[in-house]
């Protein structure tokens, strides 16, 4: 599958607005590859939240709060996040507010297919996970916000516990794969390269554009 490319995403992490019935609400992280599945379908909008709430999962919940409310006219609203660090909140709005919600703890869950993720969740207790878009912005979203660009020496105290960094790919892209063996260097931690696709995201998006 074709990921679409700088160029052809927005800025602000929307797709053009159609005629759309039904609003895919997701991460801002995933919103290349949630176009690249969902642009085939007339009927599916997209709005992704901004992807910094990644690492500030306390304000995902409130934001999906005021995208629904906004989004009154779709006839059906799928949640493209997993719990990502919210406790279990946001399964909980979901519920209450009746839209459906990719299930999971986190983005690297359905990636790898999280049935097969939880089932060896146990030996992978010490990987530190990486995606195309993490790769892409290692410097903004791990680097900097964790001040290691300030007080490098501060690395081993993130990451001592860890032992190797995967790096779940989307795509067969080397450029990436190379930045991604840079970011393993530069935090101390054995690579491990895993093509995963889009795994349950696909699967679950294509179902959804499926609907009458």
């Amino acid at each position: 599958m074709t990921l679409p490319t700088d160029d052809q995403l927005r800025d602000d992490g929307l797709a053009p607005k159609g005629q759309g019935r039904i609003l895919v609400l997701g991460c801002g992280a995933l919103a290349r590859e949630i176009l690249a599945v969902t642009r085939q379908f007339d009927h599916i909008d997209l709005h992704c939240l901004p992807a910094i709430f990644h690492n500030h999962p306390e304000k995902i919940v409130p934001a999906v709060r005021e995208a629904v409310a906004g989004a009154r006219e779709y006839d059906r609203i799928f949640l493209a996040y997993a719990d990502c660090g919210t406790g279990g909140q946001l399964q909980a709005v979901a519920d209450e507010l009746g839209i459906e919600m990719m299930p999971g703890p986190h983005c690297y869950a359905f990636y790898q297919g999280t049935d097969d993720f939880m089932g060896n969740v146990d030996d992978e207790f010490t990987s530190f996970y990486l995606t195309d878009f993490l790769v892409r912005q290692f410097d903004a979203f791990v680097w900097k916000p964790l001040g290691l660009d300030r007080h490098p020496d501060l690395r081993d105290a993130y990451f001592g516990n860890y032992e190797k960094l995967v790096y779940q790919a989307q795509t067969d892209d080397p450029q990436l794969l190379e930045k991604a063996r840079e970011c393993a260097d530069r935090l101390g931690l054995e690579f491990e390269h895993r093509v995963t696709g889009l795994g349950d995201l696909e699967s679950a998006l294509l179902a959804l554009g499926k609907r009458n």
